[in-house]
């Protein structure tokens, strides 16, 4: 059953009916769902599908996919030597089917792009030189490590340039999604250990998809990631090496980011990480950002290396809290381990945190329940460093800027029941308001707001904001 991906399933609903060839990439972090939404999109009906061996050297990449075309022609194929003659007999092995659409499926391409195994001038050669020329082919290409898809097909300015007909992202699903997942699953989770869950995991299907019947969200996170023999016990590694060839620069800028949850910018970076200066270390954070774990935001007026950096996979931020080294490891692997530190001062302290980065993954429906969907605006968090004594420095969890002159101070509090703003803390806003104003760049009227799973305890600070989120909001569609 497919949950939600409407718009992803028309698209390729839409290029199967179409009177020319298409062209299709589909790409997205690890575990997201991509195959699977192609599978369930064509109800498995291919006319060949194969997909790349992870690891695999060009002589592994040729002979698995020799064996694929050899499913189709239903004869056996010769050894392939080289990209262009596995492409040629992919070629001859089409043109002997019946009449009809083609649908070609391959998934996890990047792994087949081994080094200089000329792979995408072959892909070239097969799009321009044959497939493009009919009217009956639809070749869908998929893979984990999007930047590769986003580099090497989509923005590629060789013989693939423009050359993709249709691009569909597949990301993390929704918290509303999420709870689509678990009814149809028909498991008993309300809508707080909905939240609970999605702290941990984001809106990764394939995890959501391992939570057992009976077991509430805190049995299930000590279950899946965090127990000793945990089916995820060692899911950081994988999936850092699965979209990445040299995972080591990767990790060290997703572990600087994990030190602070207001982020850092690329100065901030490169001193953490001991990284050089270079298009090298733009192709780590260019690569982190397009695979979904880091947010780039620049405040509006400023230049483009002034801007903030986050960490926003809530899995990678569970890890480095909670599992990274063996310490935590062996602490962790207690039973009932996180049952317990769920409920402690410290599980609270990171629940506070990773609410936050649930609220950036859900900033559309921010957006509606404030009323303000259709208004343009920009999206950041903001942070003022102190300046001389008396100076306390400030920061807000997220802004939304909008060209209508009002800004919307977003504050993201974690609480079980309403949240009482008490008098310090109403001080505390204003004065971040205020400080906000002075180093904006033009004016603006400010909507100071929270963003909190019960709602604001109505006391006399209640008056201090003048808009709030709940949970429930953020479990609407966009």
């Amino acid at each position: 059953m497919l949950i939600g991906r409407r718009r992803e399933a028309e698209i390729l609903a839409s290029a199967l009916q179409s009177d020319k060839s298409e062209f299709v990439a589909v790409f997205g972090r690890r575990r997201v769902g991509k195959t699977f939404l192609v599978q369930e999109a064509f109800g498995n009906r291919f006319s060949f599908v194969h997909t790349g061996v992870a690891k695999g050297g060009m002589k592994k990449q040729l002979a698995e996919f020799r064996y694929s075309v050899s499913r189709i022609s239903r004869r056996k194929v010769p050894a392939l030597s080289d990209w262009p003659s596995a492409f040629h007999a992919l070629q001859e092995a089409l043109e002997a089917l019946p009449r009809g659409k083609k649908v070609v499926f391959i998934d996890e391409m990047p792994w087949m792009d081994t080094p200089r195994s000329g792979f995408v001038s072959a892909l070239e050669h097969f799009w321009n030189g044959w497939a493009n020329f009919r009217k009956d082919v639809l070749l869908v290409v998929c893979g984990s490590a999007t930047s590769w898809i986003v580099d090497k097909v989509i923005n590629d300015h060789g013989g693939l340039h423009n050359r993709v007909t249709r691009r569909i992202r597949v990301n993390p699903f929704t918290l509303a999604e999420c709870e689509e997942m678990v009814r149809a699953e028909n498991l008993r989770l309300d809508r707080r250990q909905i939240l609970e869950g999605y702290m941990v995991m984001g809106g990764i299907p394939f995890y959501w998809d391992r939570i057992r019947k009976g077991e509430t969200m805190a049995q299930a996170v000590d279950r899946l990631f965090v127990a000793k023999d945990a089916e995820f016990a060692d899911e950081f590694d994988r999936l850092y090496a699965s979209l990445f060839r040299k995972p080591e620069p990767y990790v060290a800028v997703v572990e600087a980011l994990a030190e602070r949850r207001g982020g850092k910018t690329r100065e901030e970076l490169l001193r953490d990480t001991g990284a050089e200066d270079n298009g090298a270390f733009s192709k780590v954070l260019k690569e982190l950002e397009e695979c979904g774990f880091v947010a780039k935001y620049r405040l509006p007026g400023r230049l483009t290396r002034e801007s903030t950096y986050q960490l926003v996979d809530n899995y990678t931020l569970f890890h480095f809290k909670f599992l990274a080294d063996s310490a935590a490891r062996t602490k962790s692997s207690a039973p009932g381990y996180w049952q317990r530190t769920s409920e402690s001062q410290t599980g609270r302290i990171w629940c506070g945190f990773a609410f936050e980065r649930v609220c950036f993954a859900h900033v559309e429906q921010m957006k509606r329940a404030l009323g303000i969907s259709g208004v343009v605006a920009d999206v950041y968090a903001w942070r003022h460093r102190a300046e001389g004594a008396g100076d306390r420095g400030a920061q807000v969890d997220l802004v939304i800027d909008r060209r209508d002159g009002v800004v919307n101070l977003c504050e993201m509090k974690y609480s079980k029941g309403p949240f009482a703003i008490s008098a310090d803390y109403a001080k505390r806003l204003v004065e971040r308001a205020e400080t906000f104003l002075a180093s904006r760049r033009g004016d603006a009227t400010v909507f100071l707001t929270l963003v909190t799973p019960a709602g604001v305890k109505d006391n006399e600070h209640a008056g201090t904001v003048q808009a709030q989120i709940t949970l429930d909001d953020l479990f609407r569609d966009a």
